[in-house]
């Protein structure tokens, strides 16, 4: 146990964490020259393609430091702000962290984000400049930036470079000085968090977990005391590329066990894992339970495929405890579910992962945020979905959830920032300039505002410098209304939203030309409008497809094509009354891309 180090590196997107952590597992031999290649962490295809981190990865690594042998576990974690609770989580199985900032960027609104997580557990902060090597880098200001955020000495502040692995050995010769022995002791009863857990095909449900007290041998009985359920503990080991089978895994350590469950619901993140002869007394505090920003619906393409998406999604939650699902259904799409996420780029990665890992096409609908409506009777109700909202003769307030949003940008972005706040409703709550050059924005903003397109834009107005992370503060009044969009009269409740009364109009005009021009023509006139309650506030007509039924009309009377006209117009009209009218997938997702 002394000679064991929990670490995990933090930072903000694209400052370097997985690069860097390539030249930890090359430095301690962990993986031969062979089967080393770039971000050998990210083990997804989609991480390799998008180049961030979606999950947070765990490997064990032996280094010699004074001639004793010691036993590095390093997590790797994401660093997009909707990947946070992977975070959280390995921040809760560590003791000690690397803050990774990039010497060409300085200190990011993430870095601060995670720097707090990592305070809030007593977690030893390692700070490591990346990136030295390139000619961009800003040193001297970049170290006196974090010497400012941290309160340590400028020499306490190491330099490295993932690229080249410089001052890498420095990083682990730290490690293994600053970072403190895990605490527990190894005689008490097994008492085991489990912060991850896998779904194998063959092998059932893999939980990764970090023993706080006691030892795990291979063939205990256990228990998970959250669920109640008592396995045999078939196989236990350690992670190292692949899972290393070992006798037991000692106190302080972080492993995997393998006893043959096979129901996702088994297993929870955050539970704990005892000996059933001998358990401890209570279970260890888990982490904080996730609470989604954003929620949609998700129905499968073909109706019959229901009980596929739901066991696909339980297997899937297995491996990503921050999606949170619960049945509904809807008039337009059938059964589906109705999922909260962490944020746009989550429900992007869901809907991507599920098509690759189960081979899941499915349909998502207008992503809302959740609101709190308190009727005439005193009842206060969570509203997910705009089909949920009472009738407006019972509503007597609806409030919407607020963030407090933190920018840190170069100050010449700093008007065009502002008014991009301004414009989505942002309340203006401080201003600190860290440099001469940068400054740090803090904004009070409903989450339905940010939740489509602001960061989008924010990147793109600030030249991709600013950096954005948020937090929620609570409910506050709203004046909300609910759009409705109608097709031929009927409304599409897969496409209403709730939104600002002052927006209403604009957006509801923008969503029928849009949806004008994505839905095919059909045999008969449809009618798309945009209505708030009984009021239409705007209409596009999508114009049938007609047959010439005049050509064989050569001169005579008009009142002969008048007839031949006035009998299309008949059968028109019956056909659209039968008629239904098919949005395409492209439709749903236009909405959230309007400008």
């Amino acid at each position: 146990m002394k000679r064991t180090r929990n670490f995990c590196i933090i930072a903000h997107i694209d400052h370097g964490k997985s690069t860097l952590a390539d030249r930890m597992i090359e430095l301690t031999n962990t993986l031969s020259a062979r089967d080393m290649e770039n971000q050998v962490l990210d083990s997804m295809d989609l991480e390799k393609e998008k180049g961030i981190t979606i999950k947070s990865h765990a490997i064990q690594m032996d280094y010699r430091y004074k001639g004793e042998n010691y036993v590095l576990n390093l997590i790797d974690t994401p660093g997009h702000v909707d990947f946070s609770y992977e975070v959280s989580r390995a921040i809760a199985s560590c003791e000690g962290a690397l803050l990774v900032v990039d010497a060409t960027q300085g200190i990011q609104a993430q870095t601060i984000s995670n720097l707090y997580l990592a305070i809030e557990h007593n977690l030893e902060i390692i700070p490591v400049l990346n990136k030295i090597d390139m000619e961009a880098a800003m040193v001297d200001i970049v170290r006196d930036q974090v010497v400012d955020l941290l309160g340590c000495d400028p020499d306490e502040v190491l330099l490295a470079s993932g690229k080249t692995g410089e001052g890498v050995p420095e990083i682990l010769d730290a490690i293994c000085e600053r970072i403190p022995a895990p605490e527990g002791n190894p005689d008490a009863p097994l008492q085991a968090l489990i912060f991850d857990s896998v779904f194998n095909s063959f092998r059932g449900i893999i939980a990764y977990f970090k023993v706080e007290s006691g030892c795990i041998r291979a063939g205990d009985k256990v228990k998970f005391m959250g669920t109640g359920r008592e396995y045999v503990a078939e196989e236990v080991g350690v992670l190292k590329m692949k899972m290393i089978p070992r006798d037991s895994i000692p106190c302080g350590s972080v492993g995997y066990i393998i006893s043959g469950i096979k129901s996702a619901t088994e297993v929870k993140v955050g539970d704990t894992l005892t000996q059933l002869d001998n358990p401890c007394s209570e279970a260890i505090a888990g982490f904080e339970d996730v609470k989604p920003m954003l929620f949609a619906g998700v129905y499968p393409v073909a109706a019959d495929q229901y009980e596929e998406l739901r066991a696909s999604l339980e297997k899937f939650r297995l491996n990503d405890a921050s999606l949170v699902f619960e049945p509904e259904s809807s008039l337009a799409l059938g059964f589906g579910f109705r999922c909260g996420f962490l944020g746009l780029l989550h429900m992007e990665i869901v809907q991507e992962r599920l098509f690759r890992e189960f081979g899941m096409d499915v349909i998502t609908t207008v992503p809302n945020v959740s609101y709190k409506v308190y009727t005439t009777q005193g009842e206060v109700i969570d509203v997910h979905n705009p089909s949920g909202l009472p009738a407006p003769t019972l509503i007597s307030r609806i409030e919407e959830p607020y963030i407090q949003a933190q920018i840190i940008s170069k100050s010449e972005f700093y008007g065009v920032i502002m008014k991009l706040c301004l414009d989505k409703r942002g309340i203006l709550k401080g201003e600190h300039y860290l440099s001469s050059d940068r400054v740090e924005l803090t904004y009070e903003m409903p989450l339905s505002e940010i939740v489509f397109d602001f960061y989008d834009k924010l990147k793109s107005i600030s030249k991709g410098y600013a950096s954005f992370d948020y937090h929620l503060i609570g409910y506050r009044d709203a004046r909300l209304v609910k759009l409705d969009i109608l097709l031929n009269g009927e409304a599409a409740d897969a496409l209403s939203t709730l939104i600002h009364a002052d927006h209403a109009y604009d957006f509801g005009r923008r969503i029928c030309e849009k949806l004008k021009e994505l839905i095919p023509r059909h045999q008969f006139d449809i009618a798309i409008q945009a209505a708030v309650g009984a009021k239409i506030i705007a209409r596009e007509t999508v114009k049938a497809v007609r047959k010439d039924v005049t050509a064989k009309c050569y001169g005579g009377d008009v009142t002969r094509k008048r007839k031949l006209l006035e009998k299309q117009k008949e059968g028109k009209k019956r056909m659209r009354q039968i008629g239904t009218v098919d949005v395409p997938q492209s439709a749903f997702m236009a909405v959230l891309k309007l400008d």
